[in-house]
């Protein structure tokens, strides 16, 4: 995708959450998926799948790969949630604690990688 395009995306659906508004989904879908993207650009490999449904997943973070089945290392968020752990609206930590993410394996703690410096950079821009 695009990095221009994730980023316009991101920003728009930002802005249409801070003036009161729902997002218009096909924008949203664009800024989920960019910044899922971003993820697996910063923490290559195969061994945690994210999913945000019902707009998008992806698989990350080096080690073991799975081949079948529901992988052992998941994470699993709105897309809300999903948008503001990369932009740091809210952090890895709380989003956990508050059960706004639900996460299983050794390896799903993602906190080592979130906010995304791009993410980040576009919700500034606001």
């Amino acid at each position: 995708m695009d990095p221009d395009e994730g980023m316009a995306a991101l920003r728009s659906v930002l802005a249409s959450w801070r003036s009161g508004r729902q997002p218009d989904r096909a924008v949203l879908r664009t800024a989920t998926q960019w910044t899922l993207q971003e993820l697996a650009g910063v923490a290559p490999g195969r061994s945690v799948e994210v999913r945000v449904p019902p707009l998008a997943a992806t698989q990350c973070v080096a080690g073991p790969t799975h081949t079948r089945g529901t992988p052992p290392n998941t994470v699993q968020t709105d897309p809300r949630t999903w948008l503001e752990l990369a932009t740091g609206t809210v952090s890895w930590q709380d989003a956990v604690a508050t059960a706004r993410v639900q996460i299983s394996g050794v390896r799903s703690d993602l906190s080592a990688w979130l906010p995304l410096p791009q993410a980040v950079a576009a919700a500034d821009v606001i």
